[in-house]
């Protein structure tokens, strides 16, 4: 089945129009206030999804994370504090620029910016998606290994300034995915006698002790209720064609680089608007003004952050690897409602393969108009007391932990993974690497095993295969480039 054989009606449901809405109106709200972002809404978010059919739940996740990436912009332009990482970007020449007058006008850039970002990474999605996949079928378990090792390490390299402690905690991800019962022998792994743990932890638990739980924690540390605006704000996002005009160079062009940052595992929407930042200051007519207001860095920050949303889908769907940790996540939702992602998915799940690929263009058009209607009111949001907000991310993530499988042992696992995390987020461990060691440990640990079953034990089999020696050439040069960066 093609993409041109798609039946489109299946997409147009109330049910799929309503969830895409309804998660750009989420992931605006969420993504405004400092701190929680694209993961920490999709894993509030997560137990929802199971509740609606397979391709519902995708597109609401994928709404919520295209949608936060734009709302966290909102607080980088109004108050100068980032969203979250993939907005610090934003703020160089967001907030100068919202300061020069009417921060509507910010946040109409932002708002342009982002939508054609989405739109860009969700065609490079549509149109690379199907080759992608028919080359992956020609891999097989030692391909599928590295691939997965290569997510792994270039998270554990980018994601923190100390790559040991990265990498510490991807191997206790890896440990943590171990426990259950052995698929190949049958044997019990670190379950010590507890029924609940026969098979593994559950993914909810773990996500949302390790990211809302923990962010409580860094909430009520750190107080940001002094940080927020008490002034009116002027946040009408409308701009003038030749204000559209003026941004279109580098919105273009970071858009093409975020699609392409956003495919590499490890990356990220962080990572691609730093690169969507640079190139725009590099091809602009006026690189001195960045930093003080100038549109174009912001364009080239938000288009690049945004479309690299669609390039981490990409190989998702055609490798069965998440491309970011937020998408390691959604990846829970898919193996929840039964289908794993990967090359077959095209011929096993067509239907629900390209809803997703058409869906994803309709939560960027979705989170323009969710943006130009409700920015005004979400920006407001940023004055809610924090003592109101604790109390309910708190009991939003109770109830999800709880729903999920309706065991109050979990909810005591997502309580031990939260102070766990809180520690580990303070010592500057990275949480996305052990987040995307224990989604991919069950990959790596079984397409491992089977290489050795198929070579007799021989470690060369990770070097005689073409793809695969190229593989274990980008990794070396990967762990080359951190530890460069590290001595420099």
């Amino acid at each position: 089945m093609g993409f041109l054989d798609f039946d489109f009606s299946t997409l147009f449901t109330l049910t799929n129009l309503l969830v895409i809405i309804v998660g750009s109106l989420i992931g605006l709200l969420f993504g405004a206030i400092p701190g929680l972002g694209a993961m920490v809404t999709v894993v509030l978010m997560l137990p929802v999804s199971f509740l609606l059919p397979p391709l519902p739940a995708i597109l609401l996740l994928l709404s919520i994370y295209q949608s936060s990436e734009y709302g966290g912009s909102i607080s980088s332009i109004i108050l100068g504090i980032p969203g979250t990482s993939s907005n610090v970007a934003t703020i160089l020449d967001g907030h100068p620029l919202a300061k020069k007058g009417n921060p509507g006008k910010a946040l109409g850039f932002s708002l342009f910016a982002s939508t054609i970002g989405g739109l860009v990474g969700g065609l490079v999605l549509v149109f690379l998606a199907k080759p992608v996949a028919s080359f992956a079928l020609t891999l097989s378990y030692p391909e599928y290994f590295l691939v997965a090792l290569l997510g792994i390490l270039a998270v554990a390299a980018i994601s923190s300034t100390d790559m040991i402690k990265s990498i510490i905690s991807a191997v206790l991800g890896l440990m943590a995915g171990t426990v259950g019962i052995d698929l190949l022998t049958g044997d019990q792994r670190f379950t010590f006698g507890r029924m609940e743990l026969m098979d593994g932890f559950e993914m909810i638990p773990i996500i949302i002790g390790m990211f809302a739980f923990t962010e409580v924690v860094i909430m009520i540390r750190d107080n940001l209720k002094d940080k927020k605006s008490k002034e009116k704000i002027s946040v009408k996002t409308g701009l003038t064609p030749k204000e559209y005009k003026s941004v279109m160079k580098p919105i273009g062009i970071s858009s093409l680089i975020g699609s392409i940052v956003g495919i590499f595992p490890g990356t990220g929407s962080g990572t691609a608007s730093w690169f969507g930042y640079s190139v725009s200051k590099k091809v602009s007519k006026n690189p001195k003004t960045f930093g003080k207001g100038n549109p174009e860095g912001l364009a080239g920050a938000e288009s690049a952050n945004n479309a690299a949303v669609g390039g981490a889908v990409l190989p998702l769907l055609t490798l069965g690897v998440p491309g970011s940790p937020t998408i390691a996540i959604i990846m829970g939702a898919f193996i929840i409602h039964g289908v794993i992602p990967g090359p077959h998915i095209f011929s096993e799940n067509p239907e629900l393969t390209y809803g997703i690929l058409f869906g994803f263009l309709l939560t960027s058009i979705a989170m323009y108009f969710s943006g130009r209607l409700f920015t005004p009111l979400f920006s407001r949001v940023l004055r809610t007391p924090i003592d109101l907000l604790i109390p309910v991310v708190l009991l939003v993530s109770i109830i999800g932990v709880f729903a999920a499988n309706y065991l109050f042992f979990e909810i005591w696992i997502a309580l031990i993974v939260g102070v766990i995390a809180f520690f580990m987020r303070t010592l500057n461990y990275s949480l996305p690497a052990f987040v995307l060691a224990f989604v991919l440990g069950n990959i790596i640990e079984s397409n491992f095993r089977q290489s050795m079953m198929v070579s007799g034990g021989d470690l060369s089999i990770f070097l005689t295969r073409p793809f695969s020696l190229a593989i274990v050439v980008l990794i070396i040069i990967i762990m080359l480039f951190s530890l460069r960066r590290k001595k420099k």
